[in-house]
């Protein structure tokens, strides 16, 4: 049968395509990898790749062994950090998650208070939106994330926890000329272009009721900082759960456009989810509990 280190180097193909990058990702020569993969093809019995001159495309088969592949890796990485936090923190790493508004506030605070108390903790953080995360998740690359948990209280395969909501405001940069009207209706807003992040579908459906809109969103980007230095740069309007930008309103930075009661009816829905029925690592519980206390700590609006 095969080892780790075949899944692991099939993986690395699969994943750049073509054998000299994946090679030299895994640290293998070119015809070392090729063995690697030629011994994980005779051990299965089925040919996972279509090798062409430059580049290499999974098969079917190849697509079902990637999908276990990297449970199979996960699980083992999961393995080695339980084995080496066991008892205390002086090792092994955490691999976290989060979705662009949770990234902007929370998980740094979070963080910076994990990384004084566990300064040998290797931390991987990565950020993307709530489906994406999902998929971490359920392959094992990452053990815990936060983020929006609309469109996924129904998963049985999920436990979520609920975080405070705050909520939702339309800003702009200092000066705007939106700022000159009392009350802003979502419909005033064609004049401008909006920019925002990947939106649930509860969001983007009602806010395609008040504006009449079908496109909302004349820029999408993930990245809540550019988003920030976007709108604060130019009259490009944006939305946001409003503790991500409280603190760049306070400073000036930033304003919040007086919109007509009931413009904006959403809340935020942050959530720190993991896997049902799975424990987690004491790197992983050891986050948990402090980004509950972060939450905690900024007043829900």
């Amino acid at each position: 049968m095969n080892d780790l280190r075949q899944l692991r180097h099939f993986v690395a193909l699969a994943e750049h395509g073509h054998f000299a990058r994946a090679a030299e990702s895994v640290n293998l020569s070119q015809p070392a990898l090729s063995r690697s993969i030629q011994a994980l093809e005779a051990s299965l019995g089925c040919r996972l790749l279509d090798r062409g001159p430059r580049n290499a495309v999974l098969t079917a088969y190849g697509q079902l062994v990637l999908e276990h592949a990297r449970r199979l890796l996960g699980a083992s990485r999961s393995l080695q950090n339980a084995v080496s936090q066991l008892g205390n923190l002086e090792a092994g790493e955490l691999r976290l998650g989060a979705g662009p508004y949770p990234a902007a506030r929370l998980v740094p605070r979070a963080l910076g208070q994990f990384a004084r108390q566990y300064p040998k903790v290797h931390v991987q953080l990565i950020i993307e939106d709530w489906r994406s995360l999902r998929e971490r998740l359920m392959n094992e690359a990452i053990e815990l994330f936060v983020a929006d948990t609309r469109e996924l209280h129904d998963d049985p395969q999920l436990a979520i926890e609920p975080l405070q909501t705050h909520p939702g405001v339309l800003f702009c940069r200092p000066g705007h000329p939106l700022l000159k009207q009392p009350n802003v209706s979502i419909r005033t807003l064609a004049d401008y272009p909006l920019a925002g992040t990947q939106l649930p579908e509860q969001v983007a459906s009602a806010l395609r009721q008040l504006s009449g809109r079908e496109q909302l969103l004349g820029i999408q980007c993930d990245n809540f900082m550019v988003l920030k230095a976007l709108v604060a740069e130019s009259d490009v309007l944006s939305m946001a759960p409003w503790d991500v930008i409280a603190e760049d309103v306070e400073a000036g930075r930033l304003d919040v456009l007086p919109m007509a009661p009931g413009e904006l009816p959403q809340r935020s829905a942050y959530g720190l989810v993991s896997r049902a029925g799975h424990s987690l690592s004491p790197a992983a519980q050891a986050m948990l509990e402090q980004l509950r206390k972060e939450d905690a700590a900024f007043p829900a609006g």
